[in-house]
């Protein structure tokens, strides 16, 4: 019996020890890595989803100033019609007022923050609908889609507008679900809509920018890109007007 004990006592040792202690503190070490990871991906969504307020209320902001502005155009042609019939003894022909050129629009934000946005981008069949900040940068594209290259919106031209691809399927995230012949809208500060089909959609390296090419043959194109194979590669969109 003493024997046993003996035995027992001998069989844990020193280096034994040593390698428990080691174990516990791989344990532990893995357990605060596994938390941190857990709230670094909390503040992540909660950022994304800040940022996509911040994207909803550009959006609100721009049709809202489209419906106060039909509102005026209607209450301003009616005023129009009523001076006429009223003053002249002869109808006269009510001129119609062609837009100045607005190519862009700073929007202040509840927060304070102002974004310069210059067209509104709307895919109906994947529900993208963002407006599209006029210049990018890693803290623009966090709050919505960029315009990356090329000429003013629904100009002649390949108008090339970047985007992330989140796993939450905000802003570019079901871009990979395009086809061809979907139907992508381009809407300006003019609020001048023009309807473009996808024709085309494939892979390239980052460095690859044959994408942005400005040749069109006088036609109106829409170039959307983002990442994929886990940001390795660029998925690249191609859409003509129709």
């Amino acid at each position: 019996m003493n024997q046993i004990l003996i035995t027992e006592k001998l069989y844990i040792t020193p280096e034994l020890r040593r390698k428990k202690k080691l174990y516990r503190l791989e344990f532990f070490i893995s357990v605060f890595l596994v938390c941190l990871l857990f709230s670094y991906y909390i503040y992540a969504e909660y950022d994304r989803s800040i940022s996509e307020e911040v994207s909803q209320e550009l959006l609100s902001g721009f049709r809202y100033q489209e419906e106060t502005e039909n509102t005026d155009e209607t209450t301003r042609l009616a005023d129009d019609v009523i001076i006429v019939a009223l003053d002249r003894d002869e109808p006269q022909e009510i001129q119609e007022q062609v837009p100045q050129a607005n190519n862009a629009v700073t929007y202040t934000t509840n927060s304070g923050q102002k974004y310069t946005v210059e067209a509104e981008l709307n895919i109906p069949r994947l529900g993208i609908n963002y407006m599209i900040i006029s210049e990018t940068s890693e803290e623009l594209l966090k709050i919505s889609l960029n315009k990356y290259w090329g000429p003013k919106p629904n100009e002649i031209g390949n108008y090339c507008i970047v985007g992330h691809n989140y796993k939450s399927k905000k802003m570019f995230g079901r871009l990979n679900e395009i086809q061809d012949g979907d139907i992508v809208q381009l809407t300006d500060m003019n609020k001048k809509t023009v309807t473009y089909s996808v024709y085309d959609r494939y892979v390239v390296e980052p460095t690859d920018t044959r994408c942005t090419t400005q040749l069109t043959n006088g036609k109106r194109e829409v170039t959307l890109i983002t990442c994929t194979n886990y940001g390795q590669q660029r998925l690249v969109v191609k859409a003509r007007e129709i």
